[in-house]
């Protein structure tokens, strides 16, 4: 009895504890979080939704570079593509291209300090990013730099939803084909992500470049309309409420995990009742533990209010894409989900071009079309263990 009742104590001490420093943690990282959004530029496109198609590309513009790499990922996995990927780096870093990486300390755990060591005895400059760190533990552990974006010679940037493993190249059985978007940018807009890399690189490996001219050619203007908007700490959430209020006409979001906040949701189902059609495009099959547990309750109030919900069934859907009445395109690497809008760092592109967003139309058709419907009478169907893990999911929704 006595070993219960420390025991009853002590899970309540850690519960204490973790409440305070989660609340604590917010608190500091709101007073520091800085807020950027670009003018509107113009820059040239191409979109990539297919990791052998993106990553031959993007290895051969690597292969290629002259002058200096520099590269942030949320996950690079210490798998054969992986160790491909860092071999070509230590290649170009022995070649003379200047070359910074950094990954995200939890998202890229499996790059060991063996593996770190060779790459900085190749050349590399290397650091982690969002380290978890003191005072507050459980924060820190749970806010991730998610984003994932290349600059290659000042010249070129990559800027998407794909990582670097074995699944982003369909070698993972369970997940392949991979499905998902990345965009290749030139143009203006590529000094305002090498800006944002150094940002993030002063931050956490302690090099200011940014007023380093070499790293910041002349580039001409392109034709695509567009800006980009960092978010961390809760940004995020105003912005896709902006965007959603405007819709007239239709809303497309694409998303692997559909968990919208409280104010986003009512902002879908106020736009519902003003008559705007919703089309929700997810994933079948899921990557992860009770994302589509978390995301049933959303779908069954959308579904009866006359939204369309598809359920992707030709591999595994990663994108990330909000599209309103074919007049502006987010693109990006943030989820639609409480982790990306109110822990995560995150970068999305908002598209203004008439031809591209006509071109990405055709591709969520195609991806419309490799899906099956989701009805409500299927989300209604009784299931004792899917109600358990709905009510499970619904109470740790904000950290899945």
């Amino acid at each position: 009895m006595k070993f219960a009742l420390i025991l009853i104590g002590l899970i309540l001490l850690i519960l204490v504890w973790l409440v305070v420093d989660f609340r604590l943690g917010r608190r500091k990282h709101l007073s520091i979080a800085r807020q950027t959004e670009t003018a509107i530029l113009h820059g040239n496109f191409d979109i990539f939704t297919h990791g052998k198609e993106l990553f031959l590309d993007y290895f051969n513009e690597i292969r290629q570079a002259k002058k200096h790499i520099h590269v942030l990922f949320y996950i690079v996995k210490n798998d054969e593509f992986g160790q491909e990927f860092l071999s070509l780096l230590k290649e170009k870093a022995r070649q003379g291209v200047e070359i910074r990486l950094l990954v995200d300390r939890l998202g890229s755990w499996k790059i060991k300090k063996a593996m770190i060591k060779g790459l900085r005895e190749a050349g590399i400059h290397f650091a982690f990013s969002n380290h978890i760190k003191l005072p507050y533990l459980f924060y820190s552990s749970q806010v991730r730099n998610h984003r994932k974006i290349s600059i290659i010679d000042g010249k070129i940037g990559y800027l998407g939803g794909f990582n670097i493993g074995k699944e982003y190249i369909d070698q993972d059985p369970k997940l392949s084909p991979w499905r998902d978007y990345h965009l290749k940018i030139t143009g203006e807009s590529v000094d305002f992500l090498q800006s944002e890399f150094f940002i993030d690189w002063k931050e956490y490996a302690g090099e200011d470049l940014q007023g380093s001219h070499m790293f910041f050619p002349e580039l001409p203007k392109g034709a695509v309309r567009h800006q980009f908007v960092p978010t961390e700490a809760g940004q995020l959430e105003d912005l896709f409420i902006r965007l959603l209020n405007k819709a007239a006409i239709s809303i497309t979001i694409g998303a692997p995990y559909f968990i919208p906040s409280r104010r986003i949701f009512s902002e879908l189902l106020e736009a519902a009742r003003r008559g705007v059609s919703i089309t929700i495009l997810v994933p079948y099959t899921s990557d992860h533990i009770l994302v589509q547990e978390a995301s049933y309750r959303f779908l069954r109030r959308l579904l009866s209010e006359g939204a369309e919900v598809f359920q992707y069934k030709n591999g595994f859907y990663h994108a990330k894409t909000i599209v309103i009445d074919d007049k502006v395109c987010d693109i990006g690497t943030a989820n639609f989900d409480k982790r990306s809008l109110f822990l995560n760092k995150e970068i999305n592109c908002y598209l203004y071009d008439p031809a591209f967003i006509a071109r990405l139309r055709e591709v969520l058709q195609k991806d419309i079309a490799d899906s099956e419907p989701l009805s409500l009478a299927s989300l209604n169907k009784g299931s004792f263990f899917r109600s358990v893990k709905e009510g499970i999911a619904g109470a740790v929704a904000y950290f899945l």
